[in-house]
């Protein structure tokens, strides 16, 4: 079991949406969140102040996979989310020690589903 964690552009959560739909993978939690990274922000100006903006709105996605489907994940995922500018994202895969499923109380591979 592992967790699939990906920080992508909120432009493109739809196109990793439907690449992940058409890998089979239906089941995430997607969060709006703020961050930086390379692209190091910009500045913008408001009634004559200058103000630099370094956290950049993100979208982050949680997906609990079983070992099988890690790769076609992170495919989908890449395929979706890539323009080849800096700022495309991040992707992390962790081992996860256990799932559960609250309302049946199913362990392991098969709370996952």
């Amino acid at each position: 079991m592992f967790l699939v964690t990906a920080m992508i552009q909120p432009q493109k959560f739809e196109d990793v949406k439907k690449a992940l739909f058409d890998a089979n993978v239906h089941k995430m939690t997607v969060t709006s969140v703020k961050g930086c990274g390379q692209q190091k922000g910009y500045e913008e100006s408001f009634r004559g102040v200058v103000s630099e903006v370094n956290l950049m709105n993100k979208i982050r996605l949680d997906i609990a996979v079983n070992k099988e489907f890690v790769e076609p994940t992170v495919d989908a995922i890449i395929k979706g989310a890539r323009s080849g500018n800096i700022g495309d994202g991040k992707i992390f895969v962790t081992e996860l020690k256990e799932c559960i499923r609250i309302r049946t109380g199913e362990k392991g591979s098969d709370a996952i589903g």
